[in-house]
């Protein structure tokens, strides 16, 4: 039987029809969010670029209690969302740094500000989780997730600082909660 924990995310609730919600990473509704994914990865980064991206990190990475998914859904249908892992596997070795990763929205809902919301809510999210940094990566052919990381405070860092880049182009933004 899956388990889930769904709760309406602080951080915006439900507004302009668009409900925000924190889910458990069995939670069927993930689904929508790994579906857009794929298809939004595979015409980026073509169909083994997509592939291997969600083998690198499978849902399975964002288990509680140190992981969370959240969820922007608008009429039943799932249109944005993100997660929230420990950056280190070993989290002990920095306990108090989360990694982003997953966020998307589908092109049919962009420039309605869900990016920014989903940021807000995975942002509280960590904070519940206990964690007080943020890393995140992005890479070269997603130039509006690069403007909406600037646009909101996060910082570039040097990736000649991560000898564990998810792969050689990934462009590295870090933020303090």
């Amino acid at each position: 039987m899956t388990h889930t924990s769904t709760e309406d995310a602080g951080a915006g609730g439900s507004t302009g029809g668009v409900r925000m919600l924190r889910v458990l990473h069995d939670d069927p509704r993930v689904a929508g969010l790994l579906a857009g994914l794929l298809e939004e990865y595979t015409e980026r980064y073509g169909a083994e670029g997509a592939a291997n991206e969600l083998a690198r990190y499978p849902v399975s990475e964002f288990v509680a209690p140190h992981g969370r998914i959240v969820l922007a859904e608008s009429d039943g249908e799932i249109v944005a969302g993100g997660a929230i892992r420990p950056y280190k596997k070993d989290r002990a070795s920095m306990a108090d740094t989360a990694e982003f990763k997953r966020i998307w929205t589908s092109g049919r809902h962009r420039r309605r500000g869900l990016g920014r919301r989903v940021m807000a809510a995975l942002e509280e999210a960590a904070r519940d989780l206990g964690y007080t940094r943020v890393l995140l990566f992005t890479g070269p052919s997603q130039p509006e997730a690069v403007a909406l990381y600037e646009g909101i405070g996060y910082r570039w860092v040097d990736p000649a600082g991560f000898d564990d880049l998810p792969y050689p182009s990934a462009i590295p933004f870090a933020h303090e909660l």
